[in-house]
């Protein structure tokens, strides 16, 4: 039964960005639903919504005031459940009624797909092995540091972009079992961290 689950399970960006397309579809005016794309993606969609919540993040949606932070809370449990080694993935009630409506979906699942190919086309499994075991718990708590870095920044537009690009390619690698990926990921945490904390600097130089 697991490898029929397993099978049934995305295998690439472009495969969870139909899935979110059909999802958005059938939603139409009404809201697609956080709880309907778990149901969607899988309960152990753990890569997919790396993947697909960063980029909602990284669209012309992500500037609507407040939406960074909110992707960033949901990204942040889910990441506390990959570092404890949960199975499958689980969102509290308010979080899995809380939606976009469908064809803001349709859209942005369509604008995200010739990123989304040319992903698929130069990411899949290099260096496999370290996309297993304690690598899966240090790509946790690096999105949980990168998640504490979004609320802060998007006092700048857009500014969120990096530490979201960051989370994408461990989700990415995660799907994908790309090893190689997983260290770029691991660079992309540190420069993200990095540049918020320059920021934070700036800005109390600034106030000073």
């Amino acid at each position: 039964m697991a490898d029929d689950s397993e099978d049934s399970d995305p295998k690439s960006v472009c495969d969870v960005l139909d899935r979110l397309k059909e999802l958005g579809e059938k939603a139409g005016d009404d809201e697609a639903k956080l709880g309907s794309a778990l149901e969607a993606l899988g309960h152990r969609a753990y890569g997919p919504f790396f993947i697909v919540l960063p980029l909602i993040e990284m669209s012309p949606i992500g500037g609507i005031p407040g939406l960074p932070t909110t992707l960033a809370l949901v990204l942040a449990l889910l990441a506390v459940q990959l570092l404890l080694g949960r199975e499958d993935l689980w969102l509290p009630g308010f979080l899995a009624k809380r939606g976009l409506e469908g064809r803001k979906l349709v859209a942005a699942a369509d604008k995200m797909r010739p990123f989304g190919a040319w992903l698929d086309r130069w990411f899949h499994g290099r260096l496999p092995a370290l996309t297993k075991g304690p690598m899966i718990r240090v790509a946790a708590a690096a999105i949980l540091v990168l998640c504490a870095t979004v609320p802060p920044l998007e006092l700048l537009p857009f500014a969120s972009t990096l530490p979201m690009l960051a989370i994408l390619a461990f989700g990415l690698a995660l799907l994908v079992r790309d090893g190689l990926l997983m260290a770029i990921a691991c660079v992309l945490s540190v420069a993200a961290v990095g540049g918020g904390l320059g920021w934070f600097v700036s800005r109390g130089g600034e106030g000073g």
